[in-house]
């Protein structure tokens, strides 16, 4: 009898199946189907360890040293809400395994390091920051019904195909956030982990056009930047584009002691 595949690799194989995006519990169906009775957590840890973008692959033997995302592990990457597609550098990024300033090991976009330090977890002045974009963006994403734009309620965007509006595919990359107001109206978020840089407003445009264009239907689009820190520069920029509108986030993380009594 052959020996059956790796997990690892009966999971990159289900992935390619499933055309590239599939839900965890996709995944797990078809190496079930193919290969029988397989361990469903193994399984389970196995997408994560192979994702790019997961903050938890750390943990699993093949990503215990610093290295760049570019091994047979890495062909993930993580979209949130238990779904996985894979991973394309020009796409998604460059990712790789680094030490933060701790000595932690972490998973971050070496492109963004010096800019937006996806390592940067605390700050005394400013309070608790996202380790990862995708933290913030899943946050953003769970939370829209909170958040109103102008006055109107906001819910994630889906398609006819049923993809919802997180890390949503263009042509031209995937938008953090495609939301659509109560009223119709569609709403590209882009967000940024710390400053927000005033190209900020080119990368917002450029998936505006692509939305007004190709899933609009007459309805008006705008765009959202959320960053942790909204600076003069892209002030400036925003302040001859009146459809696109800027938010700051905050978070603050309090230890509180408890009586007994």
């Amino acid at each position: 009898m052959a020996q059956q595949p790796a997990v690892w690799q009966m999971v990159k194989e289900a992935i390619a199946h499933l055309g590239g995006t599939a839900t965890y519990g996709a995944i797990r169906d078809f190496i079930k189907d193919k290969y029988g009775a397989a361990n469903e957590s193994t399984m389970t840890c196995q997408i994560i360890s192979c994702s790019v973008n997961h903050p938890t692959r750390v943990h699993y033997t093949p990503n215990q040293k610093p290295r760049l995302c570019d091994s047979q592990y890495d062909f993930l990457f993580h979209m949130g809400r238990g779904k996985v597609e894979l991973y394309d550098p020009d796409v998604h990024g460059r990712w790789q395994i680094r030490r933060d300033e701790y000595g932690k090991l972490v998973v971050a976009q070496p492109d963004l390091i010096s800019e937006e330090s996806p390592t940067e977890v605390f700050d005394e002045a400013d309070g608790f920051l996202f380790p990862l974009e995708s933290h913030l963006r899943d946050f953003i994403a769970a939370n829209l019904d909170s958040i109103k734009l102008h006055n109107v309620a906001l819910r994630l965007y889906e398609d006819s195909s049923g993809h919802d509006g997180v890390e949503y595919p263009t042509d031209v990359g995937r938008i953090d956030i495609l939301a659509q107001a109560s009223n119709g109206d569609l709403v590209v978020f882009e967000l940024k982990l710390s400053k927000g840089p005033d190209r900020a407003v080119g990368q917002a445009l450029r998936y505006m056009g692509w939305v007004s264009k190709h899933l609009a239907v007459g309805k008006k689009v705008s765009g959202v930047i959320v960053a942790l820190e909204i600076d003069e520069k892209l002030k400036y920029a925003v302040s001859l584009v009146p459809n696109i509108t800027l938010f700051e986030y905050k978070l603050r993380f309090d230890l509180n002691q408890v009586s007994l009594g």
